[in-house]
């Protein structure tokens, strides 16, 4: 079952954004302060938690969950979100919480979404540009190899493993005993792909997709390829890989040798490390973060 969260030491909504989008703060070192983003597109940060909070324990950790998502989804708001209006307001946060110098964690599409604003930031006079970048399982860097990532996490969904997962779970009788539980274990079935053990897939948060934004957002980038964009962005940077992570290897790797990042591969890991290999990604991220510029 997932862990509890414990409450945010503030928390509100932005007043700079076209749409007012829900942020929390951890942590109470504001000399080095991270900016956080979540995955997706279309989720919330709370899935993060409360595991990557051990970031929180030397230093301030800002969350938001981006447009579309979470306490950011806003029903009435029907202006298509796209790749670049996440990246206007990441700039917005950024200006709004005065994060200059500037460091961002992303995780997955974070991660790209960290590499799309880094981007935006090197050709702007006035977006604050990244010094640091951690980016953690990154989304692919291109649409061919996202195509093979979506292959993938199908192919393992498919597979007999988690397959047999679910037939112990319809004949557990938990639908009726314990709905809750039975609601938990059916996230966990959903996302069982991601993990280099798919029982494993037991400490994650739950969390919703807004389908409408992670549609849109896709949409928007069509068949991108941020390789030679990449090129122009200077921030001292980490990459950290799951092995097993259904995210092929080679797009973490290609973003390493473009952004000159060191590239960490945990073993025995997929897509999800802070819940499958905790004391190795947040030691390298400590190390990472520790290391003079």
């Amino acid at each position: 079952m997932p862990l509890p969260i414990p409450a945010p030491l503030d928390s509100g909504t932005t007043t700079s954004t076209p749409v007012p989008l829900y942020w929390c703060r951890y942590g109470t070192n504001a000399a080095d302060r991270l900016l956080l983003l979540h995955g997706g597109p279309g989720a919330s940060h709370d899935y993060l938690l409360p595991q990557m909070l051990k970031l929180a324990e030397r230093r301030e950790c800002l969350f938001y969950d981006q447009r579309g998502g979470g306490r950011s989804r806003h029903d009435d708001d029907r202006e298509p979100v796209t790749a670049d209006l996440l990246v206007h307001e990441v700039a917005q946060v950024v200006r709004e919480f005065a994060l200059d110098p500037l460091t961002i964690v992303g995780y997955s599409w974070g991660g790209l979404l960290a590499m799309l604003y880094a981007i935006a930031a090197a050709e702007s006079e006035t977006m604050v540009q990244p010094r640091r970048l951690v980016l953690i399982d990154p989304a692919p860097i291109t649409h061919a190899y996202r195509a093979r990532f979506d292959a993938e996490f199908t192919r393992r969904q498919q597979g007999e493993e988690i397959q047999a997962m679910r037939r112990e779970l319809v004949e557990s009788g938990l639908r009726e005993s314990d709905p809750p539980a039975y609601r938990q274990r059916l996230f966990e079935l959903g996302v069982a792909g991601y993990f280099a053990n798919p029982r494993a897939a037991r400490a994650l948060t739950p969390f919703r997709v807004t389908g409408r934004v992670q549609q849109g957002v896709w949409g928007s980038l069509g068949e991108y390829d941020v390789r030679d964009a990449l090129a122009r962005v200077d921030a001292r940077t980490l990459i950290i890989h799951g092995r097993q992570d259904p995210i092929p290897m080679l797009s973490s790797e290609e973003a390493a040798q473009i952004l000159g990042a060191r590239l960490i591969v945990l073993d025995d890991c997929g897509h999800v490390p802070w819940v499958e290999r905790p004391e190795s990604l947040f030691q390298e991220i400590e190390d990472f973060l520790a290391a003079p510029a």
